[in-house]
């Protein structure tokens, strides 16, 4: 199939708790995703199809002030980026801590996303992340491996909530 990029979702989750990268972590998009309607970063869209635990009575959808936050057909949830205010109670409410405050900072320009697909973009998406959290990879999925497509590019690497014994 050639090179992907794989994220490992867990080095972010480091770096947020050991304190590494306190600055907000760089908005990386894929334009044209598939029912997407908005510049959703990719991080957000892995850690709602991967990590969310995809609560039956959710406490983030409860509790946000401007009901931004919806399940798809899929019963993935989702962000509607024109109503959220980044107030981050869904953070908040999270009983798993889930949700990562970083990709819900309130972009206004679009230049602060960087496209994924675009190869400059790209290397400047790879630079800005923490050590070891975004790479190329020959390798296909594997849930054994716990590598999860997110599209046909990119490849997500995180234990999903299911599987957590």
């Amino acid at each position: 199939m050639g090179k992907r990029v794989i994220i490992d979702l867990s080095k972010f989750r480091d770096c947020r708790t050991t304190g590494e990268c306190d600055n907000p972590q760089p908005a990386g998009v894929w334009l044209g995703f598939p029912d997407n309607t908005g510049l959703k970063t990719i991080r957000e869209l892995a850690i709602f199809q991967f990590t969310c635990r995809k609560c039956e009575d959710a406490p983030c959808m409860t509790v946000c002030p401007t009901d931004a936050l919806e399940r798809n057909k899929d019963g993935i949830i989702t962000r509607a980026l024109n109503l959220c205010i980044s107030c981050k109670s869904c953070v908040t409410a999270c009983p798993f801590g889930t949700l990562m405050t970083d990709f819900f900072t309130f972009t206004t320009h679009v230049d602060d996303y960087l496209d994924l697909a675009d190869e400059d973009d790209l290397k400047k998406f790879m630079d800005q992340c923490p050590e070891g959290a975004v790479g190329f990879t020959d390798n296909e999925a594997s849930e054994d491996e716990n590598i999860y497509p997110l599209n046909e590019k990119i490849l997500i690497k995180e234990v999903p909530w299911d599987k957590l014994k």
